[in-house]
């Protein structure tokens, strides 16, 4: 029933216009257009003035042909990509989409967008019976979530949905840990590295100690740490005196994210009391500030919510499995199920996402789609 050949020609199109983070405008004008067409009632919110973008989140309505029988149903994918991700050129070789190798694809997450366009085309071409849709396509989503946290939700009446943001469409995503963003700044002391070193403290040594210590990657089922960048030094004959660290953890258990980051915190403080000299009569130490912030809230959508029962009702009646999974990884479903709207992550069929040996699965977009119609149906005919 979907229009396959019409759903990739749109996708292909909406991986060709450049929209990395903060610079979205083109595809939300581009998704405004065509939900337009399609009816919907389109706003453009404030997001992008808040986090210094060029335009903000897409919110769609559209009305249900059920005049308020049923419930309205929440449908959200993202605008923007990462790095690099401009001037992408899509190469087709039978049953994928990949790129020239010299971009990202970019279907993280346009495929999303290209979905929930064209299942509502869908519906009102087959006089299908749907409920309202309240469509949110995010700005910002790789770069924190940023356009889900800024978004007002009481510009919505659902309180369930889909994210259609990750690979397998054969996987629901429904755990998501929660994540702690921390930002450590170690002050030593610069001196001559040839002629004094004695008399300088090096910030890089200790953040190597430290970081020495500490339990990253894997560490355990529910929990995950890493540090991402080292910023220090200004020259090979200058004792470094500032370090910069930007780390993260994440875990499924709060109380275990906590420990984690307190452990992380402790193994600089404890390197860092070791280190002093003394100048002048005068005891200089070493010393280290952190920031610590929550970057966003674990999710957790229980298997009898409605939102996971309609999607494997409509999986089923396709024959498809489509089974209830936790990830390591945020999306915007986090955001929104932290402010009242219960969200699970549907796959779209990308792959190899955030590199560029991304790549689409035809058939896995087309499976998305046509799991997405059905759950819209079902949800209708409630």
């Amino acid at each position: 029933m979907i229009n396959r050949e019409r759903m990739l020609d749109h996708v292909l199109q909406l991986i060709q216009i450049d929209s990395h983070s903060r610079e979205e405008r083109e595809v939300a004008l581009r998704l405004k257009a065509d939900c337009e067409a399609l009816g919907g009632t389109v706003l453009i919110d404030d997001a992008g003035e808040k986090v210094g973008g060029n335009t903000g989140n897409v919110i769609v309505h559209f009305k249900g042909t059920r005049n308020g029988d049923v419930a309205p149903i929440f449908l959200s994918a993202h605008m923007d990509t990462v790095v690099p991700g401009k001037g992408v050129k899509p190469i087709r070789e039978g049953g994928i989409i990949r790129t020239d190798g010299t971009t990202v694809l970019g279907g993280d997450d346009k495929t999303g967008c290209s979905i929930i366009v064209e299942t509502v085309r869908t519906l009102q071409e087959h006089k299908i019976p749907y409920g309202d849709i309240e469509v949110c396509f995010t700005i910002c989503e790789e770069v924190g979530l940023l356009g889900a946290k800024n978004t007002d939700i009481s510009r919505f009446s659902s309180t369930f949905g889909l994210v259609l943001d990750s690979d397998d469409p054969g996987h629901l995503i429904t755990k998501a840990p929660s994540s702690n963003r921390m930002r450590f700044l170690i002050h030593g002391l610069e001196a001559h590295a040839g002629v004094a070193p004695e008399k300088g403290i090096s910030a890089i040594k200790i953040a190597g100690e430290a970081i020495a210590m500490m339990n990253l990657g894997r560490i355990d089922h529910e929990t995950t740490a890493n540090i991402g960048l080292i910023n220090g030094g200004v020259a090979v004959n200058v004792i470094p005196n500032r370090v910069e660290l930007l780390c993260e953890a994440r875990s499924h258990n709060d109380d275990k994210l906590e420990n984690q980051t307190r452990h992380m915190i402790d193994c600089l403080h404890q390197v860092a009391a070791r280190y002093g000299v003394e100048l002048d009569g005068l005891k200089v130490s070493a010393r280290v500030e952190e920031q610590v912030e929550r970057d966003y809230h674990r999710m957790d959508v229980q298997e009898d919510s409605r939102i996971v029962q309609l999607v494997k009702r409509a999986a089923a009646n396709l024959g498809h499995a489509c089974e209830p999974l936790p990830t390591g990884g945020g999306c915007d479903a986090n955001v929104f199920n932290r402010k009242g709207i219960e969200c699970a992550n549907l796959g779209t069929g990308m792959n190899n996402i955030h590199t560029v040996k991304e790549y689409l699965v035809i058939d896995d977009f087309y499976q998305s789609a046509d799991v997405v119609l059905e759950v819209l149906k079902l949800h209708g005919q409630a």
